[in-house]
């Protein structure tokens, strides 16, 4: 099953790679549930601080693979074998998309679940749901108006017209644009950067907050944040990262995701 996907594991990053590249890495059932295990496997493990998704070849992901007709646009069950499977903005790491090239349909649907897109200026983006007689999925309804504004998102899924990777950063659906050859290494560059930087756990909990903040009220995450605050503030990384930044050098953060970032949102 994983060869559909590929998943490498270095210096605190995971790379998960789309592996269909003869078919513009079309989504299947198998490519879905072979992400979503990966994912799942990089959300319990703790040298892993930061994903990247991207794809083989030229493109990001071409959408639904339609060559058995409309079966391609239906789910497939995940095979029971114990590994969780996420999406990713379940994920308790930050989730990059590196957008290599085409994203259509579930290939910009599935980018929008990650926290961070860096995209090819050339890149064709396109909803194209409703030319297909369908409609946007994975909360594409939600997430989109909240990003780039209610008319944009609109246009953009009542057309299904096709955008570029400059347009889509000019929108602000993507972070930057870079030429395609540079989109992996932008990605893994600013992935880096916060493996460096940032404590994995202020990393885990302030993420999960941001997306707890799309359903939530400015009253209703005030008090959640100083729940957190006052807890996350006393823990080693906290003291670690002051320390550090007062003696000029990197911190060294000792944190656990898996023992710590629930419990702190749980408050």
């Amino acid at each position: 099953m994983d060869d559909v996907v590929l998943y490498e594991k270095r210096d605190g990053i995971a790379t998960i790679t789309l592996n269909r590249p003869d078919r513009m890495n079309a989504w299947t059932g198998q490519l879905s549930d072979a992400l979503l295990a990966y994912l799942g496997e990089a959300d319990g493990d703790d040298e892993v601080v930061v994903v990247v998704i991207t794809g083989a070849g030229k493109a990001f992901c071409a959408g639904a693979d339609l060559g058995d007709g409309e079966s391609g646009f239906f789910p497939v069950s995940a095979d029971n074998d114990g590994r969780p499977r996420l999406w990713p903005y379940q994920v308790r790491k930050p989730v990059i998309a590196a957008v290599n090239g085409h994203a259509v349909g579930v290939g910009i649907t599935v980018a929008m679940l990650c926290d961070i897109r860096i995209v090819s200026q050339d890149a064709k983006i396109q909803y194209a749901m409703v030319r297909r007689g369908v409609v946007p999925e994975l909360a594409s309804h939600v997430i989109l108006p909240r990003i780039v504004g209610f008319s944009r998102a609109a246009e953009l899924m009542l057309t299904g017209r096709m955008m570029s990777g400059v347009e889509a950063a000019d929108l602000g659906l993507a972070s930057r644009a870079v030429p395609a050859d540079d989109v992996l290494a932008e990605a893994k560059s600013l992935a880096s950067e916060l493996v460096r930087d940032a404590s994995p756990v202020a990393l885990a909990v302030s993420k999960q907050l941001l997306w707890q903040g799309v359903t939530m009220s400015v009253e209703e995450m005030l008090g959640r944040e100083a729940r957190v605050i006052s807890s996350i503030a006393r823990m080693p990384d906290a003291v670690e990262g002051v320390k550090a930044f007062f003696e000029r050098r990197d911190a060294v953060w000792t944190g656990s995701v898996n023992d710590s970032a629930d419990g702190l949102l749980g408050l």
